[in-house]
């Protein structure tokens, strides 16, 4: 059995990203995943699961190997709160039955990757933070937090990650960039944890700024 690579992306869907921006959520997502079929290791390993936000929490697309992968039209209500919290209590559960840890028999999968987009801040700030120590506890590869938009909260993303990218906008071009970079961290990613080393992100292009 190959050792997967699984990348969790919590996506915010809350009534503020109606309109361009889950558009540009759609586009930038799955021309992620178009990105990422051509390199031949992350179609060897990679398995990616979507959890989308908003007044509910729904795995979008349950955990699916690259190659399988259907494009998803992820969609957001007309407004509502935003449950970052819950979307991660529903990531501990999912990731406690999904990952398969490494025994005397077998190699496990390879660190999981986590990225969370938000044009916002969590509603449920407390759970969120309940959650947090555990997320932590979990021993990912990376844990990336983009914070889009001009209302987006970069501090409570920084409770979560070091690694944050900040966004000014959420129109299609700053999406398809920052989702390009992702592909390119997911490639890193899957080629560090090959030869043991320890992941580090590609440095990011200009419509980015990581917040140090």
């Amino acid at each position: 059995m190959n050792r997967r690579l699984l990348a969790y992306f919590l996506l915010d869907t809350s009534g503020s990203m109606r309109g361009e921006p889950i558009q540009a959520l759609n586009n930038g997502f799955n021309g992620l995943i178009n990105m990422l079929r051509t390199d031949p290791q992350a179609m060897d390993s990679l398995h990616i699961s979507v959890i989308t936000f908003d007044r509910e929490v729904h795995n979008l697309v349950p955990l699916t190997d690259l190659a399988s992968f259907q494009p998803v039209e992820i969609h957001c209500p007309e407004s509502g709160p935003t449950h970052t919290g819950e979307a991660l209590e529903m990531l501990l559960k999912m990731i406690d039955n999904e990952l398969v840890k490494g025994s005397t028999e077998r190699k496990g999968d390879w660190k999981p990757l986590l990225f969370v987009f938000t044009d916002g801040k969590p509603s449920d700030i407390q759970k969120y933070r309940m959650c947090i120590p555990k997320i932590k506890a979990m021993d990912f590869g990376i844990i990336v937090g983009c914070a889009a938009g001009p209302k987006a909260e970069v501090s409570f993303l920084k409770e979560l990650t070091d690694e944050v990218v900040k966004l000014d906008t959420t129109d299609s071009n700053t999406l398809t960039t920052f989702f390009r970079w992702v592909s390119s961290s997911i490639e890193m990613g899957s080629k560090s944890q090959g030869t043991g080393e320890i992941m580090t992100l590609p440095p990011p292009p200009n419509e980015l700024n990581i917040i140090i």
